[in-house]
């Protein structure tokens, strides 16, 4: 690394889990970090602050991951304005909650937290795997949740989706280990984000073994060493952060 034409993308980088990404990526390494965000521009130049009050370097890239040619535009447009930039490290972190019990669920609340979480995956990362391919090296990590292994009452569409996602990396990972890129992803639990702001703090301690919420910047430690070349032999693996939830 040291190399200026590196870049990191974090999906869903403006705030939570992914605003720690991005602030941790930028500490710890030398890539430019590209923060995509949907539509709360405020929170992700919020984060681009972050990012250069830790001497890191970074940019804002608005497109919504679930709309498959505003993906392939707003990549393909950065990627003509910055000729020799390589992207090495994808962070597929945005996702979205719709919670209620299946019984009452309409057809859009499933929709919705499928598409972004699936969608979103496919979409960014199959425009830009071509490239990871072919200069044999990259970093591909999923954002999941514990919703995805154990399951949630409540969350039946967020545990499909991103018990999908959890799927979609073991398979992967097995097709493009050769070249050296690994696939993995990251399971967070209860962790203190706007997310989890509406929940009951005190009832879910109870849950947690460690008898705390995690925080944002720890998830962003785990993912920050799985990007780095010293994991390079982990590929394909679901990594749980949740205090001992479900272990």
């Amino acid at each position: 690394m040291g190399d200026t034409n590196k870049y990191a993308l974090v999906t869903g980088g403006s705030r939570g889990i992914g605003r720690a990404i991005c602030v941790q990526l930028a500490a710890d390494t030398d890539y430019h970090i590209i923060i995509n965000f949907n539509s709360n521009s405020k929170a992700a130049e919020e984060t681009l602050q972050l990012i250069n009050e830790v001497g890191g370097s970074g940019e804002l890239l608005q497109f919504d991951v679930v709309d498959s040619n505003a993906v392939k535009t707003a990549l393909d447009t950065w990627q003509d304005n910055n000729k020799d930039a390589i992207i090495e490290v994808i962070v597929n972190n945005a996702g979205i909650t719709k919670d209620g019990l299946f019984m009452w669920m309409n057809t859009e609340d499933w929709s919705d937290v499928i598409n972004t979480s699936i969608n979103g995956f496919f979409n960014v990362t199959n425009h830009l795997i071509q490239k990871l391919l072919v200069n044999r090296y990259g970093r591909i990590i999923n954002m999941v949740s514990v919703s995805g292994l154990k399951g949630t009452p409540g969350q039946t569409n967020y545990s499909a989706a991103k018990g999908a996602i959890i799927a979609a990396t073991k398979a992967l990972a097995q097709e493009i280990a050769k070249r050296n890129v690994t696939v993995n992803a990251v399971a967070p639990g209860f962790i203190k984000t706007d997310m989890t702001a509406e929940l009951d703090v005190k009832e879910l301690k109870k849950m947690v073994p460690a008898n705390r919420i995690g925080d944002a910047e720890e998830v962003a430690h785990l993912v920050s060493f799985l990007a780095s070349k010293k994991a390079s032999y982990i590929t394909g693996e679901v990594i749980n952060i949740n205090g001992g939830i479900y272990s």
